[in-house]
């Protein structure tokens, strides 16, 4: 079978490291076959992503041995513009990759370079609108976007330009369950048309039937390799930190009224929408408990991370009121009670080291508990070796812990989590979900926006469900909760 992929004794080494990335990586990859990639955060797995779509060596300068053949193409010989024509990438945090301001232009752009006729490119557009069921979202602001609709355009604008491989990094943290399955039946039928899928990918329970092969890195080596099947032992998932494969969904039950009194924060006919845009919430209410670790859950695009914005005073609301200690909250003081720690990890890393992110965080507190407090947090977090890193050379995983201890440090009383897990292997998630219970043990709240139903049944002991119910017209009385569940 013609090969389209093949990797021939690879290392790297990142430029002003001495630590290989990958060393002496051998594989090849025959055409229409979809192979699965996996390991512990900081294995090598985005460092092979970059190898394949030609970041390395034409913009990661560092140190490659090896060779790197695509489509029968060198890549370290071939300009990165040629490589593009035929490897397409799906980047982890999918904001990266865009050029435009509009779904619509964000589909046109790259078409448009290539001076393809404007019938043609609109032809394309509306095929992979329909596809991924973006006909709604053409004229919206791709900052508008949920991230699991990011991800939709910035897939659908490289199928647009039909490559031979497509590379994906990390491509189901950012869906629901139900667009997870979407989203393995559109892959499933690009591979039946004869595409070649390179998967990077933590979360395993939904590749089950898709990939033909799967390997596990570690410190930058293939140390197993196999079908699927060998993901599913025990002693490989232990060994190597990986996931589960196979994940059921937490069973929940509805929470009576009598079980929502307490401390804690009561939101009331909250009501808000975006300039020109139908309401994200409407006479909602909720009440979220203190010492509780509350999953909150629904479709892309819900409203979970504007809900997230709202309670930390990020966002303004049209109207509605949240109380706090039997007051109501304004949104100055729900910046100063609350922490949020935002999706993308890179919106919130902006100091020379991790230590000065930690110290940052921690500057409320006297500088000698602040010093105390960043060392065992990044024990904690296996960042220790990493204290005067710069952020921005972490890996996905790293950058995450790193962000979450950032909002730990600042003792807030409400936490706010938005897809914690999204870059993270089974070890450090359950390292995740064992600080997010030791917080709330500690009379926290912790609200954790994810579709991780691995994280919710290890660490959650409630679920709130987004879009959030109306108001009922008894429903102002204390201790009431509406759309509230609590798992059993």
């Amino acid at each position: 079978m013609n090969e389209i992929i093949r990797f021939e004794n690879v290392s790297y080494t990142y430029p002003f490291q001495t630590h290989k990335a990958l060393d002496g990586i051998s594989f090849a990859v025959p055409a229409g076959e979809a192979v699965l990639c996996t390991g512990a955060s900081g294995c090598g797995k985005s460092t092979l992503v970059r190898m394949l779509n030609g970041l390395i060596p034409h913009y990661f300068h560092g140190n490659m041995q090896g060779r790197v053949r695509v489509c029968g193409a060198e890549t370290a010989t071939c300009h990165i513009h040629e490589i593009s024509r035929y490897v397409g990438t799906l980047f982890q945090e999918p904001e990266q990759q865009f050029f435009a301001l509009t779904v619509a232009d964000e589909l046109a752009f790259a078409l448009e370079c290539r001076g393809i006729a404007p019938e043609q490119i609109q032809a394309k557009i509306r095929a992979e609108a329909d596809r991924f069921r973006l006909a709604h979202l053409m004229a919206a602001s791709v900052f508008d976007l949920s991230e699991g609709e990011k991800q939709k355009v910035a897939l659908a604008s490289i199928l647009a330009q039909s490559p031979s491989v497509i590379v994906l990094d990390e491509p189901s943290a950012n869906l629901d369950p139900g667009a997870t399955e979407e989203f393995a039946r559109i892959l499933t039928d690009l591979k039946q048309q004869g595409m070649t899928l390179f998967i990077v990918d933590h979360r395993l329970y939904w590749l089950n039937k898709l990939v033909d092969r799967a390997f596990v890195l570690e410190n930058g080596r293939i140390c197993e390799t196999g079908s699927f099947s060998i993901l599913e032992k025990r002693s490989v998932q232990d060994r190597y930190g990986l996931r589960q494969t196979r994940v059921q969904a937490p069973s929940v039950a509805m929470v009576s009224a009598g079980q929502a009194d307490g401390e804690g924060f009561r939101i009331e006919n909250l009501s808000f929408a975006f300039k020109n845009r139908t309401p994200v919430f409407e006479s909602a209410a909720a009440f979220l408990p203190k010492a509780s670790v509350i999953a909150v859950t629904g479709a892309n695009g819900a409203g979970k991370t504007t809900f997230a914005r709202l309670l930390t005073g990020l966002l303004r609301p049209r109207s509605g009121e949240i109380h706090y200690r039997g007051r109501t909250a304004s949104p100055k003081d729900l910046l100063k009670h609350g922490s949020i720690v935002l999706q993308n990890t890179d919106h919130q890393l902006h100091m020379k080291t991790a230590g000065q992110e930690l110290a940052a965080a921690a500057r409320h507190l006297p500088k000698a508990e602040r010093r105390q407090r960043a060392k065992d947090l990044l024990g904690f977090f296996n960042l220790s070796d990493f204290i005067d890193r710069h952020p921005q050379s972490l890996s996905g995983g790293q950058k995450q812990r790193l962000v979450i201890a950032c909002g730990i440090i600042k003792d807030p009383d409400i936490l706010i989590l938005d897809e914690p897990t999204s870059g993270l292997d089974g070890l450090n998630m359950r390292i995740i979900a064992n600080a997010i219970k030791k917080l709330s043990e500690n009379g926290t709240c912790v609200l954790v926006i994810s579709h991780d139903q691995e994280l919710i049944s290890t660490a959650c002991t409630h679920v709130l469900a987004v879009p959030l119910a109306r108001q009922a017209a008894d429903s102002a009385a204390p201790g009431h909760a509406v759309g509230f569940r609590n798992k059993k």
